[in-house]
Parts: C-alpha cells; structure tokens; sequence
C-alpha cells in the first residue's frame, strides 16, 4: 500500500510540473492569438511591428515580430509546434530554459536585421527552429541518455523542418529559420554545462564514497597480519619454591 501511494505520488507530480511547464507557452501562444484577433476586427495590419533588416523602424521587430502574423494560416502553422516545443524546453530544462528562449529570440531578431532580405518579416517560426534545435544539440552534447532521447523525438516529430531553412519558398522568411536554428546550436553548446545533471553511474557513487570514508591503514595493520587476526602474546612466567618441612611438637614436662 505504501509503494503505491508513493506511485501515485510521483505521478501526481509529473502531471502538477508538466501543467506548470506549459503555463508559459498557453501564456505565449494566447497572446498572438489576442493580437491576430485584435488586427482582424480593426482591420489593422501590424506588419509593421516586424523587422526590416537594417533600417531603424524596424529594430522594434527585434522584439514583436514573434507576435505577428500574417494571416490565419500562418498563425495556426505555428501555434502547436510552440506549445509543444516550449513546454518540452520547459519541463526538461527547468529556470535554464527561460535564459535560452531569451537568447534565441534576440539573437534570431538582431541576426534578421542586420543579414535578411530588405522585407519585412514576422512571426514565430523563428523561435520553434531555435527551440527545436536547442533540443535536438543539448542532448548530443550533454551525452545524457534521456536527453538524447528528447533529441530522437524531436527529429520524429520536427525533422521536416530542415528544408525551411533553404531559400526555397521566398514567401516565408528562410531566413528567420536560418538564424534561428543557428541560435538553437549556439546556446545548446553554451549552456551544455548547465541544467539538467546527468545521472552517475553506480561505480562512480561507489568511488566517491571510498574517497569520504577511507579505511584507516594503521587498523588493518593492528588488526591483521597476512590476513590472519593477531592474537595477543601472554607470557607466564613460573618460579619453584621449596615445600618447606613439617613443624616440630613440643611437649610439656
């Protein structure tokens, strides 16, 4: 009965993390939908809240092009992929993966900006080829079973995906899924010392364990000899006396 409450336990936990690791993404992913809602009913474009590479209107983009997109199709290509992938960065990764997803986003923004194509680009493709490149490298580099089993899946589910970052379609931005795959390499080796710590092999607990408590040399040494117990020398040492004579009686007169 206890085992199985400890199983119930343990899997109450996972669902309680994975519903806490998917608050940011749902967080994320109603917003875009907010903004594309907002701009559909006020028949507002917002295009020019994305990026056009080196001009200065376009540096906000840096930061908002992730949150627009252009029409409903594309806002609904990129809405699963980022609940999924964020989540998964999130649960696996822990507080590291709010320090990636950061970086990614500034690096893929800043790297549009100053190399793409003089066209405005928005929206978040650029975010999930960096999410899922992190995950596919973190785990090579980090040598983790587990981790590289996270990488498996991901190639399973996202592995198509490679051909977006060929200038192939010129009407999506190749180039946001370029710079951002690339930024999803660069921070899983940059943070590949970081997070989640790989299990330790029994023998290497064992080893430590004999570091912190050695055998002192000097009690062997008390103790045994040749692997025999020492057995304490007596020594008894006998002296002879003489038995001294019968006494004499003496009688009275």
């Amino acid at each position: 009965m206890f085992i199985k409450s400890g199983e119930i336990f343990m899997e109450n936990k996972g669902k309680s993390e994975l519903i806490r690791s998917a608050a940011f993404p749902l967080l994320f992913t109603a917003l875009i939908w907010l903004i594309e809602f907002g701009a559909h009913l006020s028949g507002v474009r917002l295009i020019n809240l994305g990026i056009l590479p080196r001009t200065t209107e376009g540096l906000v983009g840096i930061i908002t092009a992730p949150f627009i997109h252009g029409d409903l199709d594309h806002i609904l290509s990129n809405t699963a992929p980022l609940l999924i992938v964020g989540t998964g960065m999130i649960y696996f990764y822990k507080e590291l993966a709010y320090r990636v997803m950061a970086a990614i986003w500034l690096m893929t923004g800043f790297w549009v900006w100053m190399f793409a194509r003089p066209e405005w680009h928005i929206g978040a493709s650029g975010l999930i080829y960096g999410f899922v490149c992190f995950l596919f490298f973190s785990g090579i580099f980090r040598r983790d079973t587990r981790l590289t089993a996270i990488s498996l899946l991901v190639t399973f589910l996202y592995g198509s995906l490679v051909w977006g970052i060929f200038p192939i379609n010129q009407i999506v931005s190749w180039e946001s899924h370029l710079f951002g795959s690339v930024a999803g390499l660069f921070t899983a080796y940059y943070y590949r010392s970081d997070g989640p710590v790989k299990p330790k092999a029994q023998w290497e607990i064992d080893e430590e364990n004999e570091l912190l408590n050695p055998t002192s040399a000097n009690e062997t040494e008390v103790e045994f000899v040749n692997e025999e117990p020492v057995v304490p020398e007596i020594k008894i040492n006998y002296t002879l006396v003489e038995k001294p004579s019968e006494p004499t009686e003496n009688k009275g007169g």
